[in-house]
């Protein structure tokens, strides 16, 4: 089978090493890529915010399978060209992918499925939101309500800071949600669809702010883990059940059935689980962590994901333990990042590649925010949090920040679902 990857992120770079493992995979490209993927697939080059070109880049290849990995090419429609084009391909098609694209459609359907969210509130005047506001907080979140590369939500005490924010995104143009705040730990649930069939993969945790300790503003994610020692017995079960599976059958009722990953972002509170947000994608840090664990081919999955037989699968099978991710941030991430710095020891096993690339001289260097994943796998989270964090340590970028403190306490037991 021939795979071609859309994408340039570490997400891409997991999915590509775990398809070279795949002896059903004859060949491998990636477009655009990065200097990892490019160790393990074709580069190829393609324009992420045309679906023309890459449904024409597909044909043009020959591939068998297309998997788009970011939002941007899914929200534009990417998928429905490749189809058109007579290619299989992993992603949901544009109507299905404003699950992730607006935030108000998100909730519009999550209402109309009956699952459990925060309040939400859509504002698009400035003269309403003020008194929007005060139907709020004390902790307010707000949200832009379009595609924001994880860093559009403020969630802050500050009505100042949270009116301040809400300002600058409708002095863009942009819509601006208002949530409740929902109290416990989060947690991230990938789940494979075809349109009506839901396979859960294993639960993880994201740390979306740029600090130990939670500080600084949201990034697009600094560091996950997988499983989740705290979470409480049949969590997956029971999110599948009372979120998932009723938001999958009311896109399929309004004609607009899901096929790709479906991420539940979930806040896990006193009264049980509520959705955060949906992503139409694999999440990134999460994926780096997740597929370290997965036993079954992927590219199975994806293919059987794309062509409606997930149903026929076999049980997922997992490998024991835990994995952990570590985000290695260019100096200045998640604002305008410095690039360009000339980066050592990223060739090392456990290191992915988000934003990078090779120059001409062969020295690899940064380009942009994110710029590597670093995985580590143990017996435990203590271990695999050792291992991610020696392989960091072999790691050089000038400048270069990452939080020191991924699953640390969920290694310790400080971690727990609030009691109803």
């Amino acid at each position: 089978m021939r795979v071609l990857v859309i994408g340039s992120g570490a997400r891409e770079h997991a999915l590509l090493l775990a398809a070279s493992h795949d002896p059903a995979v004859t060949a491998l490209a990636c477009a655009p890529g990065n200097a990892g993927t490019a160790a393990v697939s074709e580069t190829l080059g393609v324009d992420l915010t045309e679906p023309a070109a890459i449904a024409e880049l597909a044909v043009s290849w020959k591939a068998d399978l297309v998997v788009i990995g970011p939002e941007v090419p899914l929200v534009a429609g990417a998928a429905d060209a490749v189809r058109a084009a007579g290619v299989a391909c992993f992603g949901p098609g544009a109507d299905a992918a404003r699950i992730e694209g607006s935030k108000s459609f998100a909730k519009e359907i999550m209402v109309a499925a009956g699952v459990p969210t925060a309040r939400s509130e859509v504002v698009d005047n400035p003269a309403h939101l003020d008194a929007a506001l005060a139907r709020f907080g004390p902790t307010w979140v707000v949200k832009d309500d379009g595609l924001a590369a994880g860093k559009g939500v403020v969630v802050t005490e500050d009505p100042a800071r949270a009116r301040k924010h809400a300002l600058m995104l409708l002095d863009g143009g942009h819509p601006v949600v208002l949530e409740s705040f929902l109290d416990g730990p989060e947690a991230s649930l990938f789940c494979l669809v075809d349109g009506r069939t839901v396979v859960p993969l294993l639960p993880a945790q994201d740390f979306k702010r740029v600090g130990d300790d939670d500080a600084g503003p949201n990034t697009g994610g600094m560091g996950a883990y997988a499983p989740l020692p705290w979470a409480p017995d049949g969590l997956v079960d029971s999110v599948v059940s009372s979120i998932v599976a009723p938001v999958v059958a009311e896109l399929a009722d309004r004609g607009t059935p899901f096929s790709g990953l479906l991420y539940a972002g979930l806040a896990l509170t006193s009264s049980g689980p509520q959705v955060i947000e949906f992503n139409c994608r694999f999440g990134d840090p999460e994926t780096q962590a997740v597929l370290a664990l997965l036993h079954t081919p992927v590219v199975r999955l994806l293919h059987a994901t794309a062509t409606g037989t997930l149903a026929e699968q076999p049980p997922l099978e997992w490998d024991d333990g835990a994995a952990v991710t570590v985000v290695v941030a260019a100096d200045g991430y998640p604002g305008r990042p410095r690039t360009g710095d000339v980066i050592t020891g990223s060739e090392a096993e456990g290191v992915l590649h988000a934003g990078t690339r090779r120059r001409d001289d062969g020295a690899i260097v940064s380009s942009g925010g994110r710029v590597l994943s670093v995985v580590g796998v143990g017996s435990d989270l203590a271990e695999a949090r050792d291992q991610a964090y020696a392989r960091v340590a072999k790691v050089h970028l000038p400048g270069a920040h990452h939080r020191s403190d991924i699953a640390v306490r969920a290694a310790r037991g400080e971690l727990s679902v609030p009691a109803h």
